[in-house]
């Protein structure tokens, strides 16, 4: 069992992004060592740091619930999207480890699906 994000549009053709949960975790993990903290010191993954102390708008995906939360609408998506895509689109020195390379791929289909929603005024929904 994993987790997709997709763009609430009911076209099953739409793109999408999916993880194990495990996956995911690992995914953000990555996104909030970018952003230059450790998402295990957070408050809600075995950390006490309050969200409030950091300074990202990825905060909206980071402390997001796997797939029990509320979905994303159209501004939160476009709120995400810049620095989402200036991840994905850092260059990388020589040779890049597979695990590295999954997680660039993985937010540049999330920066499509980003894209899509804001395109069509949809939300992002997790299931």
């Amino acid at each position: 069992m994993g987790l997709v994000l997709f763009p609430g549009d009911d076209d099953t053709s739409s793109p999408d992004v999916s993880w194990s949960y495990t996956g995911f975790g690992e995914f953000r993990r990555w996104l909030a060592q970018a952003e230059g903290f450790s998402l295990d010191e957070m408050h809600g993954f075995g950390g006490q740091r309050p969200w409030n102390d950091v300074s990202t708008t990825l905060a909206l995906l980071l402390d997001h619930p796997d797939d029990d939360g509320p979905d994303l609408s159209p501004i939160q998506c476009a709120a995400l999207l810049p620095r989402l895509q200036g991840i994905a689109d850092q260059p990388q020195e020589g040779s890049i480890d597979p695990l590295l390379q999954r997680h660039i791929d993985d937010a540049r289909q999330l920066v499509v699906v980003l894209q899509l929603c804001i395109e069509k005024d949809v939300d992002l929904l997790f299931g």
